[in-house]
């Protein structure tokens, strides 16, 4: 299996869950279960990958913290295998509110600096030696793109929830050949993936949450996937993230576009299922008995 450099993503997050979201009246909302957990779509991708048995190294940065201190533990308990440096604003720390629908609020309440003083030998060291960069679009991350695209690897990046013309996104869209995004914030979703595969990506990947996910190649190939939706829904925290990286999965050994969109929708609906960022029991194993019986079911 090849090796995948995920580069930047790491949060520690307190999560209240609600049955309903918050509307805009004054309102106390008496009984509110909580829990704290390392967050943040770099872990979150890097997890799922590990579950996977796909080698990955994690790029990461968190405060010289309480809040840095319990994001090292989960990464060692996890078995991950990092990079880390210490960003002297502290950790960044995110409030989500969640429903029971699996919609959510997220609040950034601390954030990374956006320029550090990078591991830059470490970081073209680990280039050198993978397969496949997965660039995150958090802010310190732009400072390692001029690397990134130096060492000419295959590049993915996840624009979450890309509006089609936010300009942020914009130095992650030109370095990767790979695009994935949510169509969150993005009703014109199909004409977003259209432009990027005019300027020369390989692959566009959409997701929408409960209704699934699309795919548009550059021969004009439309793929839809929908979304499982039978699995019991815990916390969603993570669940692009578990989408992402079972699409990779399965990219990574040249397996049929269609199949690589089940493997992603499998993991995205599993992860929904517990607290965790991902599916503690995932594994390619249980990923393979759950991809046989949802084409049994489809045939």
């Amino acid at each position: 299996m090849q090796h995948v450099f995920v580069i930047g993503g790491s949060t520690y997050d307190h999560i209240v869950h609600l049955q309903h979201l918050p509307q805009g009246v004054p309102q106390t909302i008496h009984q509110a279960p909580f829990h704290e957990a390392c967050g943040s779509t770099g872990v979150g991708k890097a997890l799922a990958l590990t579950k996977l048995q796909v080698p990955n190294t994690l790029y990461t940065v968190f405060g010289n913290d309480y809040y840095g201190q319990q994001i090292q533990a989960f990464i060692d308990s996890q078995q991950l295998h990092t990079i880390t440096t210490i960003d002297p604003a502290g950790t960044e720390r995110h409030i989500n509110i969640m429903d029971a629908a699996g919609n959510r609020i997220s609040m950034f309440i601390t954030q990374s600096s956006e320029t550090l003083a990078h591991p830059y030998n470490a970081i073209q060291a680990q280039l050198l030696t993978t397969d496949v960069v997965v660039l995150n679009i958090i802010a310190y991350c732009k400072q390692i793109i001029p690397l990134v695209k130096a060492s000419k690897k295959p590049v993915w990046t996840d624009l979450h929830d890309y509006d089609g013309s936010n300009t942020y996104h914009q130095p992650f869209i030109e370095a990767a050949q790979y695009i994935h995004m949510s169509s969150d914030n993005c009703l014109h979703y199909r004409s977003v993936m259209e432009q990027l595969i005019a300027q020369g990506k390989k692959l566009v990947i959409c997701t929408h949450g409960k209704a699934g996910a699309t795919l548009l190649t550059p021969y004009g190939k439309w793929i839809e996937q929908p979304a499982i939706s039978n699995t019991p829904i815990v916390d969603s925290n993570g669940a692009g993230d578990s989408f992402f990286a079972g699409f990779l999965y399965g990219w990574l050994q040249q397996l049929p576009l269609e199949t690589c969109m089940q493997m992603g929708a499998i993991c995205g609906a599993w992860a929904v299922t517990d607290l965790s960022l991902c599916y503690q029991q995932l594994s390619p194993s249980f990923l393979q008995q759950q991809l046989e019986r949802l084409c049994n079911n489809e045939n």
